[in-house]
């Protein structure tokens, strides 16, 4: 890592005009909605284009987390999006080797660190995520615009990095090889527990796998924890004071998952995969084992 991948409002006002910079808005949602009363849930991934629409920062292109960096031809929902498909979007945005992507959220945090994750995976290191997003934007009364710009196309080319995207394989190969890679589950905690099930997925967690729900790294306001606190937190779950120690991290859709990256990233460890499959695909596969 040569810089910190988090950036501060302050400093994006000051570089709106920066013609190497290319700011992303990937605002949307999960929603989730109980089906019965004993923990089953399902949830809806949804994108939040109309709000894009109606006001943004000024320059920001959107792209849907639901659709736009995903593979329509998975079956495991919201997988990322192969090279080709990920190249050209990437592409038509404006973005090439040279550029510096910063993307925002609402509040700075999963599908901004996605978008980062997809980015550094395919081997685009110069990204950033803007800390505290959209709320933290709109909060300190910064500038917004409602006209989507047209950047000139770029050419984008994917270097898919593939230590960074684990499969099922090589999460139960781990989750078998106790105390040689740390699995962090980034869900919360009823889902880790088994007390919540998502979908028609199976209840509880990778066995071996410890808990880290992704908001515990954030304020209340949606901002990051300080540096010292985050670590604190990844050490408690876990972590060992080796930057190179192997970390895989998962969730439902490989998404949650980034924050922990992300934030693994930024303190200096190296070695990180993550899960992208997630509970998605071993929830449902009978032929994975499951704890509670």
């Amino acid at each position: 890592m040569t810089f910190d991948p988090l950036v501060q409002t302050g400093w994006l006002a000051d570089h709106l005009d920066d013609p190497d910079i290319r700011i992303v808005d990937i605002r949307g949602y999960v929603k989730k909605r109980d089906l019965r009363g004993d923990g089953r849930q399902e949830a809806e991934y949804l994108a939040a284009r109309d709000e894009y629409d109606e006001a943004h920062i000024p320059g920001a292109v959107y792209v849907d987390w639901t659709s736009d960096i995903t593979d329509p031809g998975d079956a495991v929902p919201a997988q990322v999006a192969p090279p080709e498909r990920f190249a050209d979007l990437m592409g038509s945005l404006g973005v090439d080797d040279g550029t510096h992507v910063v993307v925002y959220d609402h509040a700075g945090s999963q599908f901004a660190t996605r978008l980062w994750w997809a980015l550094v995976y395919y081997g685009h290191e110069r990204v950033s995520v803007l800390d505290g997003g959209w709320k933290k934007w709109i909060a300190e009364d910064r500038p917004v615009s409602a006209r989507v710009p047209t950047p000139e196309p770029a050419v984008f080319i994917p270097r898919p990095q593939a230590a960074w995207r684990a499969d099922a394989g090589a999460v139960l190969a781990a989750s078998q090889a106790p105390g040689d890679t740390l699995i962090l589950d980034a869900r919360d905690e009823g889902q880790y527990t088994g007390a919540v099930t998502r979908g028609e997925g199976r209840p509880g967690h990778v066995p071996g796998a410890a808990h880290l729900h992704a908001d515990t790294l954030l304020r209340e306001g949606g901002t990051f924890l300080e540096r010292e606190e985050i670590e604190g937190r990844l050490r408690d779950a876990g972590a060992s004071e080796d930057r190179d120690a192997p970390i895989v991290a998962y969730c439902n859709g490989g998404v949650a998952a980034t924050v922990l990256l992300f934030n693994l990233y930024r303190l200096g460890y190296t070695n990180l995969s993550n899960y992208d499959g997630s509970w998605n695909e071993w929830g449902v596969r009978e032929d994975l084992p499951a704890e509670r």
